[in-house]
């Protein structure tokens, strides 16, 4: 366990240095960043020692898996659990009773889902929109003509708090422009919603690209965790 947690420590060192040297080529203030460490495929023994050294958001993508390791966690409290994958509308009173941040909704079915199950739960969700940058990828997503409306709903909905916007850059593409997207998209959503301030952007190959563009939570795994685990 020595031996991993020395690991983690190494990557996570890097990861950060990546972040201030991102930061102070956008002239940005690194601290305004947010990093999220993605740690599905991996035992609930790696997020335990992420708490340790200092990680207070983790991202999660499948319902199932997530759920179990949350309830596992040693310090709980100590940690912002960001819902990270798509979502059916079937799952969405689960991932309500132990998710913190939902990052994925794209639309309205969901919003309503989370919005019924997280009063069920006493709860209250900060949720990002997830915007669609390209038509083909396949990897969930609203267009953006559609975010306002969304955006919307999301603001009248008694159990949820609109943060902002997400995306994933799309696969084979220029991850900066993408990103220059989003932010257009999520500075229309902020006027009329001024408390939408988050924009997820960014994994451990683009995340250099995100910050340059605003992004204000970077969702990062390989490049702290390694690569995925083998499930079978």
């Amino acid at each position: 366990m020595t031996g991993r947690r020395e690991e983690l420590a190494a990557r996570l060192a890097e990861v950060h240095a990546r972040i201030e040297r991102a930061a102070t080529a956008a002239g940005r203030d690194a601290a305004e960043i947010e990093l999220v460490v993605v740690t599905k495929y991996f035992p609930v023994s790696d997020v335990d020692l992420l708490v340790e050294l200092g990680v207070r958001h983790i991202g999660e993508n499948k319902d199932q898996e997530a759920g179990t390791k949350v309830a596992e966690l040693d310090r709980r409290d100590d940690v912002t659990v960001h819902f990270i994958g798509q979502l059916q509308s079937n799952k969405a009173a689960h991932v309500a009773s132990y998710a913190d941040v939902v990052q994925s909704v794209d639309r309205a079915k969901i919003v309503t889902a989370l919005d019924r199950a997280a009063d069920r739960h006493g709860r209250r969700l900060d949720v990002l929109l997830q915007v669609a940058l390209d038509d083909a990828d396949g990897r969930g997503g609203a267009a953006p003509a559609q975010v306002p409306e969304l955006a919307d709903l999301v603001a009248q909905a008694g159990s949820l708090r609109l943060r902002g916007v997400m995306a994933v850059a799309p696969l084979g593409a220029e991850a900066r422009p993408a990103f220059a997207r989003l932010r257009e998209v999520a500075d229309g959503i902020r006027a009329g919603h001024p408390e939408a301030t988050w924009i997820s952007a960014g994994m451990s190959a683009d995340l250099e690209e995100a910050v340059a563009e605003g992004a204000t939570h970077l969702r990062v795994g390989t490049a702290i965790l390694g690569s995925r685990p083998s499930l079978g």
